[in-house]
């Protein structure tokens, strides 16, 4: 078998059996595939895409490429959320402890943030002192006790992902649907779920910018874990604005503890209960996602959520008594507030903009090995179809430093478009995959 049979295979269209695909992957992981014929692969991968079967082979390849997770000594049914990546996406922070609060074991595995998009990761080590790395042990022990563990995840996890989106992001070849779905897939899949529910994002601040490109990477990812054993179910969620008001590290965590106290923005509050919901329901906790999102409403309305994010902070070593004092967590000695400059409607934010704007003041990080400001970020205080004054606060900048302030000040306002018009933005929740089929909202 040489891999440049299989290249000119994919580019005259034909489909790789299973064996062709794991002599690609595992020869590029050892370095027997050089990576120029790996490009060649992708980019014939790009044009003539995948089959279903195809996209599981990869997948299943990728996972084998390193070191799986065994959550087999945890009780129960082992359920995992991913989300495809966004703006002041804090979901995680509120439904890992609801869902534990239910009783349904959530083993957390998490990365740092990277460009635009924050990490839960960094968010968490807000809490002086709170561990992200745990031996594995102690990771299975806090699942099993508490039903809540949140932890750095492993390089070794599905390394072949690492090395080919490397490649992928220097050979044009990111924006490949059966590429993208066996990239995440294969780190959830190696993480070791029994079951998962994929928060896929759509809009301006998301990969995906229509919503029949995220219906197709939906139904691609629940095609690839049915077929790899493991309930999978995806919402497709709104990116045309920030989910919630903070972006930023400290700022989201304020905002969390918010929701999980019963009060923050209604729209991060209203995603993790239909996301918490489906949870509940793939792990066998609930029969319907309507009898499951009441459940969890009130967890939340008895404070059992938030005592649960509270153990999750004191057991990893953080200092869970900010919780009840969230004024002391990181906070930026300067703000500067983005006004409107005329009266109308907000008929468009430019989300990924926020992000780099956050990401100018040091809330997050270019390359992995960077450091991060933990009390810089925005507040977002208006959003496409609210109707604002002249002069009305649109944003406020947390920051360090009066010239980052200034830049970041610049962004925002040129991030709003502001019309005589109302527009209707899109649902928070449009859509929803499953193995039965797809219902768009």
């Amino acid at each position: 078998m040489r891999a440049y049979d299989l290249i000119l295979k994919k580019r005259m269209g034909g489909e790789l059996t299973e064996q062709e695909i794991q002599f690609l992957i595992s020869g590029y992981v050892s370095g027997a595939v050089a990576d120029y014929q790996m490009a060649a692969w992708a980019m014939a991968v790009w044009f003539r895409g995948m089959s279903a079967r195809e996209v599981a082979w990869l997948t299943q390849a990728m996972v084998a490429s390193g070191d799986t997770v065994d959550l087999s000594a945890i009780d129960g049914i082992k359920v995992d959320k991913h989300s495809t990546g966004g703006v002041g996406d804090t979901t995680t922070l509120v439904l890992a402890p609801l869902v534990a609060a239910a009783g349904v074991p959530f083993a957390k595995m998490s990365g740092r943030g990277l460009g635009h998009t924050g990490g839960t990761l960094d968010k968490l080590e807000s809490f002086p002192g709170f561990q992200v790395e745990l031996e594995p042990k102690q990771f299975i022990d806090n699942v099993n006790r508490y039903k809540l563990a949140v932890v750095g995840q492993s390089a070794r996890l599905a390394p072949a992902d690492g090395k080919l989106y490397g490649l992928r992001d220097v050979t044009a070849t990111v924006d490949s649907l059966p590429l993208i779905a066996s990239s995440v897939m294969s780190k959830k899949l190696a993480a070791g779920a029994d079951a998962l529910v994929l928060d896929v994002k759509v809009g301006n601040g998301a990969f995906m910018q229509s919503l029949d490109d995220a219906f197709a990477l939906a139904g691609m990812m629940v095609e690839i874990g049915e077929k790899l054993g493991r309930r999978t179910i995806a919402l497709i969620t709104a990116m045309d604005r920030p989910l919630g008001q903070a972006v930023g590290n400290a700022l989201e965590v304020k905002e969390a503890i918010a929701v999980l106290s019963g009060a923050g923005p209604e729209d991060l509050k209203e995603l993790c209960l239909e996301l918490g919901s489906r949870m509940l329901v793939a792990a066998g906790a609930g029969t319907e996602a309507a009898e499951a999102r009441f459940w969890l409403q009130e967890l939340l309305a008895s404070g059992a959520a938030l005592a649960k994010f509270r153990e999750l902070i004191s057991v990893q070593g953080g200092d869970a008594g900010l919780i009840d004092n969230p004024q002391n967590l990181p906070r930026a000695p300067l703000k500067r507030e983005v006004r409107a400059r005329q009266k109308g409607w907000v008929s468009e934010l430019d989300t990924r903009g926020i992000g780099a704007a956050a990401l100018g003041l040091g809330a997050g990080r270019v390359r992995k090995d960077e450091p991060i400001d933990l009390a810089v970020g925005i507040e977002v205080l208006a959003k496409p179809g609210q109707q604002v004054e002249l002069g009305q606060v649109l944003a406020v900048l947390h920051g360090r430093d009066e010239r980052t302030l200034a830049e970041a000040q610049t962004q925002v306002q040129d991030c709003y478009t502001i019309g005589p018009e109302r527009i209707t933005p899109l649902p928070l929740i449009c859509g929803e995959v499953s193995i039965d089929g797809e219902k768009r909202f």
